[in-house]
């Protein structure tokens, strides 16, 4: 189930079908896809979001023939290594031993926490160690969860299958020690914060509207709504909106534009799965790649 925070945390044919004007409009696509050239190297960049829900997310045609024609698949974290995850969860996740929540949150706040974990249906003596950025985002999973949407159901397995079948390298990204850090950069006051916030979006509703506007939004290509969706995540006063904008898409997007950079300089085609928020406005991944004098063509 905590691999559900790792968000807030899814044939043969050459190249030559990604031409301009040659994509087949009724074609059901999910997402965005982009091909990336510079000095003969290209790298495809997709879109995927982390959640799922019986099986209703495929690769479609487009996708699956840009998969099939690289020779690597690179994603942002290898989401089947478990116990890389599990040491940064101990590591940034965690309070010492002797140590719980209690002692770092407000009285009102610890109440509307354990009110919050009772509905989910989570022990407290069971998460009591874990700290708020973490434990609000375990709600938000059971949330999700509740409805149908489950981490092992994100388009990143498919991938990760497709790329298994057809004996493609995978490289990652970042790591779980990373991504996890960012969250723990949050300070006591910030992360409490940042629980509260999500507290309120759940007991409202708006926590599901957002997730399920985004993974809509997704599932039919609809690049208005994909931006309606990012600039709900990044706009506002919030610590959520400020963290999102500043630290898990601003600081992350040039850090992973570099990492794409290296990638392309070892494999002569490769195949890019990031979060779908990552590709958005004038910092996401297509802009910064253009602006380093990458070629940029968005296919869909």
């Amino acid at each position: 189930m905590l691999k559900k925070i790792a968000i807030a945390l899814l044939l043969a044919c050459s190249t030559s079908v990604f031409a301009a004007g040659s994509i087949e409009t009724s074609l059901q696509h999910h997402g965005q896809l982009y091909r990336v050239t510079h000095d003969g190297k290209i790298s495809y960049l997709f879109g995927t979001i982390h959640v799922g829900r019986d099986g209703a997310y495929p690769l479609d045609p487009v996708v699956s023939r840009a998969l099939l024609d690289s020779k690597a698949l690179v994603i942002e974290l290898d989401i089947r290594e478990d116990q890389a995850f599990q040491v940064a969860l101990a590591r940034h996740g965690r309070y010492a031993d002797g140590d719980t929540i209690q002692n770092h949150l407000s009285p009102a706040t610890f109440q509307r926490t354990t009110q919050a974990l009772a509905r989910a249906g989570i022990a407290l003596h069971s998460v009591q160690q874990y700290k708020p950025w973490l434990i609000a985002n375990l709600l938000v999973g059971a949330e999700l969860g509740k409805h149908g949407y489950q981490r092992s159901q994100a388009v990143e397995y498919a991938l990760l299958a497709a790329a298994q079948q057809q004996d493609k390298a995978v490289r990652e990204l970042e790591s779980a020690d990373y991504q996890l850090s960012l969250f723990d950069s949050l300070d006591e006051h910030q992360q409490e914060q940042y629980l509260l916030e999500n507290l309120a979006d759940l007991d409202d509703g708006d926590s599901l509207k957002k997730s399920q506007a985004l993974i809509e939004a997704w599932s039919a290509a609809d690049p208005a709504r994909i931006h309606d969706a990012w600039k709900t995540a990044t706009t506002g006063n919030s610590i959520s909106a400020g963290f999102m904008n500043r630290v898990l898409l601003g600081k992350r997007n040039p850090e992973m534009a570099a990492n794409i950079e290296r990638i392309m300089q070892q494999d002569q085609v490769a195949f890019i799965g990031v979060g779908l928020l990552h590709l958005v406005g004038d910092d996401g991944l297509p802009q910064l790649l253009k602006r380093r004098g990458y070629q940029v063509e968005q296919l869909y």
